[in-house]
């Protein structure tokens, strides 16, 4: 009997993917927000999304590259909708 190449695949559970979904909502939600607008000269700064760049870099170190697309996705959309919510640290 000849041994065939079998390719091992790695696999992440699913509670592993919805921690880490739910950490990058966690994230997404984290602004550094002025009290007063900054003056940018044709409009204001309200914010800094602060977990929007850190959740960027954590998720680029996924080994899953569609998780990764996932994830990137994930984080834009959280950090556009958390724009309009009260949430954040105010300076």
């Amino acid at each position: 009997m000849s041994r065939r190449n079998t390719k091992i695949t790695e696999q992440e559970t699913d509670s592993a993917f919805l921690l880490k979904v739910v950490m990058y909502i966690i994230l997404a939600s984290i602004w550094l927000k002025f009290d007063t607008p900054i003056d940018l000269g044709f409009t204001g700064l309200y914010g800094i999304p602060v977990g929007l760049f850190i959740g960027l870099i954590v998720a680029s170190q996924d080994k899953f590259q569609i998780d990764r697309k996932i994830e990137y996705v994930l984080l834009i959309v959280m950090t556009i909708v958390t724009y309009f919510v009260p949430a954040g640290i105010v300076l």
